[in-house]
C-alpha cells in the first residue's frame, strides 16, 4: 500500500476556482400547510369548497460574487427571511389574509415576493407548488 502526498491525487496542482465576477442564483425552500377556497364563476365547481394543501415555496436570489466574498448570499439570512413570511401562511386560512382573498398560486407568489423583496432586493424568482398535485407556479422578477 502506498501513501499519497498532499500534492498527489486528482486535484494536485489545481487552485480553487475564482468566483469573483461570476453571476449565481442561490435558492432556499420552505413548506407550509394551509386551507383555502376559490370562487370560480360556476358555484358548483369543486374549487369553491373549503380544502387544504401542503405547499412548497422556493425563492431565488441572484448576484455577482464580489472579489472579497465567497458567496452571493448567506443561506441563513435567506432562510430566515423566507421562514418569517411562510410562518404568516402556515396552518392558516389563506382567504382571510389581506391580499389573498382569492388565493391562486399566482397571487400567493406575488404576495410572498412583495414581502421578501423588501429584505432581499436581489430576489429573482418565487415558486409556489403543491407537490402532491404536481402543480407549480413561478413568478420571475427582473433585475435592475
Amino acid at each position: 500500500m502506498t501513501s499519497q502526498s498532499p500534492k498527489s491525487g486528482p486535484s494536485a496542482g489545481l487552485s480553487a476556482p475564482s468566483l469573483s465576477g461570476r453571476t449565481f442564483e442561490v435558492s432556499r425552500a420552505a413548506h407550509f400547510e394551509a386551507a383555502h377556497h376559490l370562487a370560480p364563476k360556476d358555484p358548483d365547481h369543486p374549487y369553491g369548497r373549503l380544502h387544504g394543501h401542503s405547499f412548497k415555496v422556493e425563492i431565488g436570489v441572484e448576484g455577482v460574487v464580489q472579489e472579497s466574498e465567497d458567496w452571493v448570499a448567506d443561506f441563513a439570512i435567506v432562510g430566515d427571511v423566507l421562514n418569517s413570511v411562510v410562518s404568516e401562511l402556515d396552518h392558516g386560512y389563506l382567504n382571510d389574509i389581506e391580499g389573498l382573498e382569492l388565493p391562486t398560486l399566482e397571487r400567493i407568489c406575488v404576495w410572498i415576493a412583495d414581502r421578501v423583496v423588501q429584505k432581499l432586493p436581489r430576489l429573482t424568482r418565487v415558486t409556489v407548488s403543491r407537490p402532491s398535485l404536481a402543480e407549480s407556479c413561478t413568478l420571475r422578477l427582473g433585475q435592475s
